[in-house]
């Protein structure tokens, strides 16, 4: 008898600690912290050529630059690098690759030089930043190339994962590799990238959302959730595809985005 009780007070009592340590296991996901909503509003919009297959977007020298894929089953679209014209969305084309080889994708200038990905041939060209001249190429062991930016040191790559890659500007090797995470967990299909006063802001493929990520740690800290304009392109154009692309101009303090195939540009503020 003597041997029962004292078997189950130790029963209770570990019963005890597995009910008491689930309870704390659960409201330890139910109170896990939501990513902050970062709030925004549209100040203007803009025309934007519904023929382009966006993959970069960024401001240099106070123009706006685009760079376009050319998938398969759009028979339109080229793999293109131009300036946009805000009064008629159109791209004067500077640079184009052979579709049937290449598709376009992310650009980013640094250093007198126009870098471009590509997107499965894991091969970069290089152009000079003011003629358009190709000037090289480079390769990467990346399985895929989306989007490019950089701090204004260094390039900062996404490949469609949760991993942002950083180069060295004169070899052009992976200098770090940076693991994207939100709430813990690693945030795959990083897309179009623009750094903007010290954060990587990252559109998320197939989603509405444009995150807004510490560069020291990789952690997400804000999100934009851009529904209503998608839902909006799409309602002008039925072929409207996903959001791609953030272009920041730091002179003027001006956020432009858009999408694959959009009908417009959309000027937005938010704190940045």
């Amino acid at each position: 008898m003597k041997f029962s009780l004292v078997f189950l007070f130790i029963l209770m009592l570990s019963y005890g600690c597995s009910n008491s340590s689930g309870t704390a296991d659960k409201n330890a996901v139910e109170t896990a912290p939501a990513t902050p909503v970062v709030n925004y509003s549209v100040k203007s919009f803009f025309p934007h050529d519904t023929s382009l297959f966006t993959e970069g977007f960024l401001i240099h020298e106070g123009k706006l630059f685009e760079s376009t894929g050319s998938p398969d089953d759009r028979p339109q679209a080229r793999s293109l690098i131009g300036v946009v014209d805000l009064a008629t969305g159109k791209l004067d084309v500077k640079a184009e690759l052979d579709k049937s080889k290449y598709f376009g994708e992310g650009i980013v200038f640094l250093n007198g030089k126009l870098y471009q990905l590509t997107y499965t041939n894991q091969v970069g060209f290089i152009y000079d930043s003011k003629s358009f001249k190709q000037l090289g190429t480079f390769s990467y062991a990346n399985k895929q190339g989306w989007s490019l930016t950089t701090n204004g040191g260094e390039l900062i790559m996404s490949d469609g994962t949760s991993q942002l890659t950083f180069l060295d500007t004169l070899a052009l090797k992976p200098i770090k590799k940076l693991t994207v995470t939100e709430n813990g967990l690693p945030l795959e299909k990083l897309n179009e990238l623009e750094y903007i006063n010290g954060f990587i802001y990252a559109n998320i493929w197939l989603t509405n959302f444009i995150v807004k990520i510490d560069p020291s740690n990789g952690r997400v800290v804000g999100k934009l959730d851009l529904a209503s304009l998608a839902f909006e392109a799409k309602n002008k154009n039925p072929t409207a595809d996903v959001l791609n692309g953030i272009a920041y101009d730091s002179v003027e303090d001006k956020i432009y985005v858009t999408g694959k195939l959009w009908p417009n540009i959309y000027e937005i503020t938010f704190p940045h």
